[in-house]
């Protein structure tokens, strides 16, 4: 049976789950649906069933459901820099997903430190979650086998699929770089300096290849017409750096950069010098966070649909946990967006 806290009907013991469908005019068995399938249970009985639950301060013993199942009702979602708000909309996707079919979603924080990742790991292994959402550190797929031998779900976010019988969710990086350097191109620029943080992260060696290839096509030289600066990280403080390296250089006629924060670190950084943006110089950034359209010089940048990202992924998750039978694995591809602002308007 099971049982919570007490409350109205429970003032001398537990509000049994019993207790709650004799309330609320159902059998115990939509009460169940209600809490772990809510999305089974027809819109007036559910508000009519979580209305009782509320009244008597129903509670699920939460652990002695996960004992019984082998599993909680929680997913885990691993990212690479929860700074980035990138990751944030993200995370917001998930969690809304998650919450409308009666999950919850623990968050770990990889900050781009594969120890961090494995540690991260373990943990969602010992909280039995039911499955697991993740932008892996690198590419080797070994951590993931082990948990999905353990009957954990995983489907990879803003990552392609490592191996076929798995679900991805990500974007196109290649066409992303593609169009930045295309847009800036068009702009007039000859020489474009790539400011990313390190190409051992695929997202920035992907956008780098994009950059390339638009070069190539309109007939110049990557290897002389970009500018690559790894930077050790990708948030505005690099940025800000990246900007300070380039100026005793000469300043290419644009900038590119792999996110974001990196471009709002540049722009502060080029400002501070005296640099105008877009009069000497163009920028564009990657990800178009909300930041991007209140900067001081509203920013250009490459949107990707990252609300979406984590509502599609969660979706693909919980339907390949609670349907092993007719699941059918989907990577999804999802092209991303030029967003032109003042930053590149010359």
């Amino acid at each position: 049976m099971i049982t919570g806290g007490t409350g109205a009907a429970g003032a001398t013991g537990a509000v049994s789950i019993k207790e709650v469908a004799a309330r609320a005019g159902v059998s115990p068995g939509t009460v169940s649906n209600v809490l772990n399938r809510p999305h089974k249970v027809a819109e007036g009985t559910r508000a009519r069933v979580e209305q009782v639950i509320r009244e008597l301060g129903f509670v699920r013993h939460g652990s002695a459901s996960t004992l019984r199942a082998g599993h909680s009702r929680t997913v885990g979602l691993s990212v690479i820099d929860i700074g980035n708000p990138f990751f944030t909309d993200v995370a917001a996707g998930v969690e809304d997903y998650a919450s409308e079919v009666g999950y919850a979603v623990i968050l770990g924080n990889s900050a781009g430190d594969r120890v961090k990742e494995e540690r991260n790991l373990r943990v969602f292994a010992e909280q039995r979650v039911r499955g697991l959402l993740i932008t892996p550190f690198d590419d080797d797929p070994r951590r993931l086998a082990v948990l999905r031998d353990r009957g954990i779900g995983v489907v990879l976010v803003d990552h392609p699929a490592l191996r076929p019988d798995q679900c991805a969710v990500a974007v196109n990086d290649i066409t992303g770089g593609r169009l930045a350097v295309s847009h800036l191109l068009e702009g007039g620029a000859t020489g474009v300096a790539y400011v990313t943080g390190p190409l051992s992260i695929r997202q920035c060696l992907e956008r780098r290849i994009g950059a390339e290839q638009a070069l190539a096509e309109a007939g110049l030289d990557p290897e002389t017409r970009l500018r690559v600066m790894e930077m050790p990280a990708m948030h505005a403080r690099a940025g800000q750096w990246a900007a300070e390296l380039l100026l005793p250089d000469g300043l290419p006629d644009a900038i590119f950069c792999a996110n974001d924060l990196l471009a709002l670190g540049v722009l502060r950084g080029l400002l501070h010098a005296g640099v105008r943006v877009p009069g000497d110089v163009a920028l564009i950034g990657y990800d178009d966070i909300d930041f991007a359209a209140a900067s001081t010089v509203s920013l250009s940048s490459i949107r990707q649909p990252t609300y979406k990202l984590g509502r599609i992924a969660t979706e693909l998750l919980l339907d390949e946990c609670d349907n092993p039978e007719s699941h059918a694995h989907q990577q999804i591809m999802f092209q991303p967006e030029l967003v032109v602002r003042e930053s590149t308007r010359r």
